[in-house]
């Protein structure tokens, strides 16, 4: 049975992206068979991937409305063992849409994936960098969290408020999510700010914070400009070498 681990943080900027497309490009160069869903209005999963997007695209918002199933959208070994279901700029709209339903509005995604969850050893949920119901449709679909955490000021002040949500959609919608793990990103091991919110994380996650840390890499940045994941882009390079530790540390404690 496939495992879905959504990858989140309300806040923007913090590797939340690139988290989720090397996770789920590396799980597959690993060869494991892998769904990449993006929910994020911004579709920079999509788009990081050489996915062109277009008005005709179907994409997550035809499925959050309730216009196709997920299987209809997903568009098949966009890399190496990872089928993408992308999104679309109309997918910012999706949340109104969810809003004005009010029954049955948070668990759409989680039905549409109890028929395709054993397709897959992983599934990646990249959710939208919001508390609203977009997001909490990838938490209600979620076995477990991945939380990126950039390594600057107020930090750990943004990552206070999802776990209250984590808890709210806990104990209201999905009573066995819990959280995968926290990844520092961003980290520039020269600075003492950076240092000290790696030991924050650690002492406050304790065994859930992942020993793998992302650097400040510009390498990893221009990976998604140009479509690739940084395991093709800089494959040697520093950011493809914390991604490696961190993807093997997923695989590692989900017994791959």
């Amino acid at each position: 049975m496939g495992k879905i681990i959504a990858v989140v943080n309300q806040k923007g900027g913090v590797g939340k992206t690139t988290t989720a497309i090397s996770l789920a490009c590396g799980m597959g160069m690993k060869e494991q068979k892998i769904l990449l869903i993006d929910l994020d209005p911004q579709y920079n999963a999509t788009t990081g991937l050489s996915i062109e997007v277009n008005r005709k695209t179907l994409s997550m918002y035809n499925v959050l409305i309730g216009e196709k199933n997920i299987e209809d959208i997903i568009m098949k070994n966009v890399k190496h063992n990872v089928d993408v279901a992308p999104s679309s700029i109309d997918l910012a709209a999706a949340d109104l849409f969810l809003l004005e339903q009010k029954q049955n509005n948070q668990d759409i995604l989680k039905q549409q994936l109890i028929k395709i969850k054993n397709n897959y050893d992983f599934i990646i949920i990249d959710c939208p960098p919001s508390l609203g119901l977009i997001n909490r449709n990838g938490l209600s679909a979620a076995d477990t969290v991945l939380i990126p955490i950039q390594a600057e000021h107020f930090a750990m002040y943004g990552v206070s408020q999802l776990l209250r949500t984590i808890t709210k959609v806990k104990e209201t919608l999905n009573p066995k999510l819990t959280i995968e793990g926290v990844i520092v990103t961003m980290f520039d091991q020269r600075t003492l700010l950076s240092n000290d919110v790696l030991a924050e994380i650690k002492k406050s996650f304790k065994d859930r914070a992942y020993k793998a840390v992302i650097p400040r890499n510009i390498r990893i940045a221009e990976s998604s400009m140009e479509g690739k994941s940084i395991f093709e882009h800089d494959p040697n390079g520093a950011g493809a070498k914390s991604y490696w530790e961190l993807v093997n540390e997923v695989m590692t404690h989900n017994g791959k």
